[in-house]
């Protein structure tokens, strides 16, 4: 078992080392004066300073966070009914039910996002931020609806039926017995929904209009417009800190209840 330790520990480190050298020269280049990064050209923070003065990415940051947080209240709303229903009553219909709800887990990007995008010009609905709200809440739904299912395998049936023994009546059992122990399968697939939304790039491609990009639609046409732009390199490091901040505040919180 020794001998195993350190090939075992060299591997991991080869493993990290590519996973994260790529993150830390991004940042270094956040602060490169060259243009391009081939080469070190001196300290600057011109390239933050760019960004925060460009007014398209923080329109494309504020469209991204209005359909992130829309996305995620109507699937949230939808999926945990969803998964109610699919719990509470079984049958071929409900079979056909999963079955509809499953499917977008497993459907690649780029066909939802052409069936999308054939279904809203068919009807004549316009590629708006509308749009895009109800293709990110199609898949967000799916992902909720699994994650609050997972939670009801084991929930205990036994605490409604005490419940209702002791007189309380539907709405009462659901909002004092049941709500209380599938909350957290519900809060993790709305921030699962949260996290798809905002991150998503193929499916709003198909969907959006004109002034209705999102943040990573934005990046890529920066990218395709102007390659290595290190005004990108700036973003994704506010990006990083911010992710790495939420983690460690989280954390804290989670050894605070402890």
């Amino acid at each position: 078992m020794r001998a195993m330790e350190k090939p075992c520990r060299v591997a991991l480190w080869i493993v990290l080392l590519f996973f994260y050298i790529p993150i830390i020269i991004l940042i270094v280049n956040s602060f490169n004066a060259s243009r391009f990064g081939g080469s070190w050209k001196g300290f600057t923070l011109g390239w933050y300073k760019m960004l925060f003065e460009d007014r398209v990415i923080w329109r494309s940051l504020l469209n991204t966070l209005k359909i992130a947080f829309a996305s995620t209240a109507i699937s949230t709303i939808l999926g945990t009914t969803a998964a109610l229903s699919l719990h509470k009553w079984k049958g071929k219909l409900q079979t056909a039910h999963y079955g509809l709800i499953y499917t977008h887990l497993v459907l690649p990007d780029i066909l939802m996002g052409i069936s999308l995008m054939l279904f809203f010009i068919a009807v004549g609905l316009g590629q708006s931020l509308f749009t895009i709200i109800l293709a990110h809440t199609t898949f967000c739904l799916s992902y909720v609806a699994m994650s609050v299912l997972g939670r009801l395998q084991d929930f205990d049936n036994n605490l409604i039926e005490a419940a209702k023994d002791l007189g309380a009546n539907t709405w009462t059992t659901f909002w004092r017995v049941q709500f209380p122990l599938i909350l957290p399968g519900i809060i993790a697939g709305g921030l699962l929904a949260f996290t798809l939304s905002i991150d998503d790039f193929v499916i709003t491609f198909f969907v959006a209009g004109p002034g209705s990009g999102t943040l990573p639609v934005e990046i890529y046409g920066m990218i395709k417009r102007s390659p290595n732009l290190p005004i990108i390199n700036a973003l994704s490091t506010l990006m990083l800190v911010f992710t790495a901040l939420s983690v460690v505040i989280s954390r804290m919180l989670q050894k605070m209840r402890k």
